[in-house]
C-alpha cells in the first residue's frame, strides 16, 4: 500500500501549474456530464421514442460532434485555443437550459446536433492547450491528468444525474448548464493572461544545413498514415462508445436497473480511472512503446465487452467495467500523444481536430448501429460484434503506428 501511495505521488511530479488548472476546468465542466449517459433512457422512458429513433438522435449528436471537432481545430489555428474554449463554454449554457423544451423527435434531434457542434469545438482547442502548457517530457502524463479530471467528473456526473432523474429529467440539463458556467468562470479567470510554453515540435525534417534545420510540416488531412490511424481510432470509438449509448439501455432492459443504479455503475468507470490512470501511465510510458500500449489496451477493451455475454450478476458487471476502464487508460492518452507529436508547430489545432473528428465520427454511426443490432439480433450479438471489431483494430494498430514511428 505504501509503495502504491509513493507511486501515486511520483506520477504527479513535474506537471506544470497550468496543467493542473486546465484539469480543474475540465473537472468542473465534466461534473455536469449528466445528459449523454441518460439521453437514451430519457428518450425511451420519458419521450417514448423507439430504439431506432433513439439511435438516430444519438447519431445527430455524433454528426454535430464531427462538425464541432473540425470547426474547433480550424478556429484554434486561426484564433487561438483560449478564445475557442471560452466561446464553447459560454454558448452551451443557454443551449442546455432550453433543451428540455424540445420533446418531438425532429426538434430534439436538431437541438442535439447544435449542442454537440458547439460543445465539441472545445475538444481540439483544449487538447492543444494541454500540449502548449505541458513540459515536453511530461506530455502524455499531462493528457492523462486532463483525462483523470474528465473521468473524476464523469464519475460524479452520472451518479448525480441518476439521482436527479428520479425527480425530473429536466434537472440533468440544468445541471450541465450550471457546470459549464462555473467552468467558464474558472477558465477565463486563470487563463486570460497566462503565458504558454513552447509548442511540441514536429520531429519530421525536410532538409539540413550547417546553420539550421528546416522543419517540414505535414498536412493533417493529406497525411496518409495519420488518416489510417484516425480510421482505426474511429473504429475503436464506435466500439468503445457503446458505453454511452447501448450499455445504459442494456442495464435497463436486461438487468432492470433504476437510473441511480446505472449512474453508479457508469460512475465506477471514472472512479477507477481517477485512482489508477496516472500511476499506470507513469509506470509504463517509458518502458513500452506507444504501439505496444495501444495494442494491449484495445485487446483489453474488447475483452471487457466479450464479458457482457456472460451473466454472473452485479459483481461481474462491475468487473467488466473495471476491465473496460483499464483498456481505456491504455489507449486514449497515447492516441493524443501520437497525434500531437505528428503535428507541426503551426497546425496542432488541425491535427488534434482531425483526431477529435475521428472520435466524433464514431458518434454518428455507433449509437444507431448499436441500437439496431440490439433491437434486431439481441445484446449478445452486439457485444460479440464489438469485441471482434476491437481485436481486429488492435492488430491493425500494430502495423500503422509502427509505420508512423519510422
Amino acid at each position: 500500500m505504501q509503495r502504491f501511495i509513493r507511486l501515486y505521488i511520483d506520477s504527479y511530479k513535474g506537471l506544470s501549474p497550468a496543467a493542473w488548472l486546465l484539469a480543474l476546468v475540465m473537472l468542473i465542466n465534466r461534473m455536469g456530464s449528466m445528459v449523454i449517459p441518460f439521453l437514451g433512457i430519457y428518450m425511451s422512458s420519458e419521450l417514448h421514442f423507439t430504439k431506432p429513433q433513439v439511435g438516430l438522435v444519438l447519431g445527430c449528436f455524433g454528426l454535430g460532434s464531427v462538425s464541432g471537432s473540425w470547426l474547433g481545430g480550424w478556429l484554434t489555428d486561426k484564433f487561438g485555443n483560449f478564445k475557442v474554449q471560452t466561446m464553447s463554454l459560454l454558448l452551451v449554457i443557454p443551449l442546455f437550459l432550453i433543451l428540455p423544451l424540445f420533446r418531438s423527435f425532429e426538434g430534439l434531434a436538431s437541438m442535439i446536433f447544435i449542442l454537440s457542434l458547439v460543445a465539441d469545438t472545445f475538444r481540439p482547442a483544449n487538447s492543444v492547450s494541454v500540449a502548449r502548457y505541458a513540459k515536453p517530457e511530461n506530455i502524455t502524463r499531462a493528457y492523462s491528468l486532463n483525462r483523470m479530471a474528465v473521468n473524476l467528473g464523469f464519475s460524479i456526473g452520472p451518479a448525480l444525474g441518476g439521482f436527479l432523474a428520479k425527480f425530473s429529467y429536466d434537472w440533468i440539463f440544468y445541471g450541465n448548464a450550471i457546470a459549464a458556467g462555473l467552468a467558464a468562470i474558472v477558465f477565463i479567470y486563470f487563463f486570460s493572461n497566462r503565458k504558454r510554453n513552447q509548442p511540441i515540435e514536429n520531429t519530421s525534417l525536410s532538409s539540413h544545413s550547417k546553420d539550421k534545420i528546416v522543419l517540414k510540416e505535414r498536412n493533417a488531412y493529406t497525411d496518409g498514415l495519420f488518416i489510417l490511424f484516425n480510421i482505426l481510432c474511429c473504429l475503436f470509438s464506435m466500439a468503445f462508445f457503446q458505453l454511452l449509448s447501448t450499455l445504459p439501455l442494456f442495464y435497463k432492459d436486461v438487468y432492470h436497473f433504476e437510473p441511480d443504479d446505472i449512474g453508479l455503475l457508469l460512475g465506477f468507470s471514472g472512479f477507477v480511472i481517477v485512482l489508477f490512470e496516472m500511476v499506470l501511465v507513469h509506470l509504463i510510458e517509458h518502458k513500452y512503446t506507444a504501439r505496444q500500449i495501444i495494442f494491449a489496451g484495445t485487446i483489453i477493451t474488447g475483452l471487457s465487452y466479450f464479458m457482457l455475454n456472460i451473466d454472473l450478476g452485479i459483481i461481474w458487471l462491475y468487473l467488466a467495467m473495471f476491465i473496460l476502464s483499464t483498456g481505456e487508460m491504455l489507449t486514449l492518452p497515447f492516441m493524443a500523444t501520437i497525434s500531437i507529436k505528428r503535428a507541426g508547430l503551426n497546425n496542432q489545432g488541425a491535427y488534434m481536430g482531425f483526431n477529435s473528428l475521428a472520435f466524433a465520427a464514431a458518434n454518428i454511426f455507433s449509437p444507431y448501429l448499436g441500437t439496431y443490432i440490439a433491437d434486431h439480433f439481441g445484446y449478445n450479438t452486439l457485444w460479440m460484434t464489438t469485441a471482434i471489431t476491437l481485436f481486429i483494430v488492435a492488430l491493425s494498430y500494430l502495423w500503422v503506428v509502427k509505420k508512423m514511428e519510422n
